[in-house]
């Protein structure tokens, strides 16, 4: 399948699949939590950002290996670029569009929100996760803050339209012995909530 300029538009108006998307990728052991539970936990707000452009005629967006530091759990995970609300921030987009702006250098002014996808609550770490999409007419000129980032990985959106419903299965350094499912890109494994969120996208895209 072959996405054109339209893709922006039918992104806009597809069904989110939310929940059972994110099924097929949580780990087994994750907890399920109401909304309401997830409040009374007092946890903290964050969002992240699927950024699209066009390179080569093909529709991307980039992903990170966060920086190596012991006092963060998801140090060194593959994730999308995001982070913490911050009280001057108006909504969770704007979150959103500032975390990709500091952390892989795309400037603000070039993005452009297209929608919210279904939140995610994240227990290891208390996080309550605002994924978005947007995009960008400019193509990236990557510039890492070094203590989030160490690498861009940019990934063409066809690369996720052939997820398996029965994902591999990987035992990882930080999953105690227990294995979870993982999306593995060339070498690049992605697993917890950053694949459960590419797995809405991924069903999203399939939708249209």
């Amino acid at each position: 399948m072959s996405f054109g300029k339209d893709l922006l538009k039918k992104i806009k108006t597809a069904e989110l699949p939310g929940i059972h998307a994110h099924g097929v990728f949580s780990p087994p052991s994750r907890p399920l939590f109401t909304y309401e539970e997830v409040l009374e936990k007092n946890p903290k707000f964050a969002a992240v950002n699927i950024v699209l452009y066009l390179k080569n005629d093909e529709w991307h967006f980039p992903l990170i290996q966060r920086t190596i530091n012991e006092h963060d759990r998801h140090s060194g995970q593959i994730s999308l670029p995001g982070g913490k609300r911050e009280e001057t921030d108006e909504d969770f987009a704007e979150t959103a569009v500032r975390e990709t702006s500091e952390e892989i250098g795309i400037e603000k002014h070039y993005v452009r929100m297209i929608r919210e996808m279904s939140p995610i609550y994240i227990p290891p770490s208390n996080f309550y996760v605002y994924p978005y999409i947007s995009y960008t007419k400019k193509n990236p000129e990557f510039i890492l803050q070094q203590s989030e980032a160490v690498e861009v990985i940019e990934f063409p959106i066809t690369c996720f339209l052939n997820l398996p419903d029965e994902p591999d299965m990987m035992v990882l350094p930080s999953t105690a012995g227990n294995e979870v499912p993982v999306i593995n890109f060339n070498g690049y494994i992605i697993w917890g909530a950053t694949a459960m969120i590419l797995s809405e996208f991924s069903q999203l895209l399939k939708k249209m």
